[in-house]
């Protein structure tokens, strides 16, 4: 192999180790022009687009030791995004803007050691983002103490109404 592609295979397979998440598109088709806003949307959620042959990134899978990447089609044109963050965020960017644009589909991905396949993809793009699950689970964690309070307060109102009717019973 030439050194030339070895360093692109080894670049490959550093976006593949070190990114938290990693998707496969396909964009086969698609105008200069739409892959520019693609890459802008993508870029503003922290991710970045890298059009890549798909021999290299099968053989950067192999070098890395990724087998988890044997069960992704990787035919036709792909690139890959990949990035840090919230996840959801950039598989949404890529669901809605395949939905305009019919060149771009999502292939599967790869996450935590393990291949994505199309339908994960779909439902990661489903979830809410992390600030958002952070509040609910925030919402979940005080409610329990919220409650109690309400109960509490209930109890010591209840008590206070009882002898607010002594008080007015007895003044009449």
């Amino acid at each position: 192999m030439r050194s030339e592609k070895l360093h692109l295979v080894n670049y490959i397979g550093s976006l593949l180790k070190d990114s938290d998440y990693v998707y496969f598109i396909s964009y086969s088709g698609l105008k200069v022009a739409d892959m520019t806003v693609l890459r802008n949307k993508l870029a503003e959620a922290g991710a970045g687009v890298h059009v890549l042959k798909n021999t290299l990134i099968k053989k950067a899978a192999e070098l890395s030791e990724i087998t988890a990447l044997d069960s992704i089609n990787f035919t036709d044109s792909t690139a890959i995004v990949c990035g840090s963050g919230d996840a959801s965020v950039v598989a949404k960017i890529i669901m809605e803007f395949g939905k305009t644009c019919n060149q771009v589909a999502p292939k599967g991905g790869y996450f935590e050691g393990v291949a994505l396949s199309v339908a994960d993809v779909d439902m990661i793009a489903s979830l809410p983002s992390k600030e958002v699950l952070r509040a609910q689970l925030l919402g979940v964690l005080q409610a329990p103490s919220r409650n109690l309070v309400s109960l509490l307060n209930a109890k010591a109102a209840s008590i206070i109404n009882v002898i607010n009717a002594y008080k007015d019973k007895k003044n009449n």
